[in-house]
Parts: C-alpha cells; structure tokens; sequence
C-alpha cells in the first residue's frame, strides 16, 4: 500500500534524503494511504500535512525548521511538519502549560499519538525497502478501527479530532469508538 501512493513514496524519497538518522513519515499520510487502499479509492485523500518525526540528541535550535525547509525545495507543494521526539514535553510545557515526561526514542514518540491506527511511521531505508514503525501493531490501522490512546491525549482532544478529521465521513467503513 505504501509503495501505490506516488505521493507517500515521493515524501519518504524527500525524507531519506535529508540524512536523518531514526526517522519515520507517520500519522495522517499513512493513515490516509491505507484506508484509501482499503475503501478502494484510485485517487489519494488530501492530507494536511507530512509528519515527519525523527529522534536527535542532542536537540539543535532551529532543527526543525531546517529541515522542514530542505524538505520543501526537495519536494514542493507539500506541507511538512518536522518534529525531533526528543523535544516533544518542551512543546507541552510551552504551547498547553503541561508537564510530561521527555521521550526517549523515536518510538516512544509515535507511541504516543492520539489514535492507536495513527501510531504508525514508515521509513525508506537505503536499499528501498519499507521499514515500519507500529508499536501498538498494525491491527486499529487494517481493521479500519479508530480507537483513543490516552498515553498523551485526553478524551476531549480525542473527540475533538474526530469531529474535525472527519474520518468516518471520508472513509465511510471505518468504525470509532
């Protein structure tokens, strides 16, 4: 399913080559690119955004951003969202006033996304095989399943989301709970 979305591949092309070393494109893009495929869907949903998170001690100033503008020249037209892991509780002190604890790898970090179908990360290593990163398995994610996981987000923010990814809407065979 990843290797049919042209432009999931076109993204993990951009991706390996900014030189990173744990990374992964995850969340929506390979959300969207398997429900696609398993509605049967010949054109691709419009995804907001590519988030691709990576995992980097020491944290760099200004990292982010960096690559999220090397990323744009290599491919265009696409939203990039680049987020080190190893930062991540910096943004909940900041943005919601929340204390939680660092992450410790890039694993961790998808652990921890608001639905159990969305803690997934696909890479492209260089032989051009597909690594997956899925630490709550790829069952929520096939089964067109959408379930809370409360590791970082609450059940409002849970809800909330629901209502503006409008997932059932776009992919009528998956189910909420």
């Amino acid at each position: 399913m990843v290797r049919a979305s042209a432009s999931l591949m076109a993204a993990l092309r951009a991706a390996r080559g900014v030189g990173l070393a744990s990374w992964c494109i995850g969340a929506g893009a390979v959300r969207s690119a398997v429900w696609d495929a398993l509605h049967g869907y010949t054109a691709p949903s419009r995804v907001d955004d590519v988030d691709l998170v990576y995992f980097e001690l020491p944290a760099q100033p200004g990292r982010d951003a960096a690559l999220e503008r090397a990323l744009c020249l290599a491919l265009p037209g696409v939203a990039w969202e680049v987020t080190n892991q190893a930062t991540v509780h910096e943004w909940f002190r900041d943005a919601l006033q929340m204390q939680v604890e660092p992450l410790l790898s890039l694993e961790a970090g998808v652990a921890t996304w608001p639905e159990y179908a969305t803690c997934v990360g696909v890479t492209l290593n260089a032989d051009d095989g597909i690594g997956v990163l899925a630490p709550h398995g790829l069952e929520d994610l096939f089964a067109l399943r959408l379930r809370h996981n409360p590791a970082r987000a609450d059940a409002a923010t849970y809800r909330q989301r629901l209502g503006s990814k409008r997932f059932t809407e776009r992919w009528p065979l998956v189910t909420a709970a």
